[in-house]
């Protein structure tokens, strides 16, 4: 998995039948320090994150193995919505306080 930060929404009015009603962000990666990594991703989303929330992605076969979605053709999905995130006993995000 890897931590990123929701930066935008994607919408399509054409697209796969399998993917009507799934909802699609755009994501910016994190690096191990909390800053933002040039790289973004467009991702399924599941469980409801909005902007500027940090998310846990899940990438590859792994992100069609929520059930029900193994015939989703998705290559990255957010299976979570992260609250605080502690390096080193060095706390780098916390979503009350929106460090970054």
């Amino acid at each position: 998995m890897q931590v990123a930060k929701v930066r935008g929404t994607v919408v399509s009015t054409q697209k796969e039948s399998n993917l009507r009603g799934t909802k699609l962000l755009l994501l910016q990666f994190i690096d191990e320090e909390g800053h933002p990594l040039p790289k973004y991703e467009v991702a399924a989303d599941n469980v409801g994150a909005g902007i500027n929330e940090w998310v846990l992605v899940s990438r590859g076969g792994a992100a069609r193995e929520i059930p029900g979605s193994e015939k989703i053709p998705v290559d990255a999905r957010v299976v979570a919505i992260i609250d605080t995130i502690t390096v080193d006993n060095c706390m780098i995000y916390g979503k009350k306080d929106e460090y970054r």
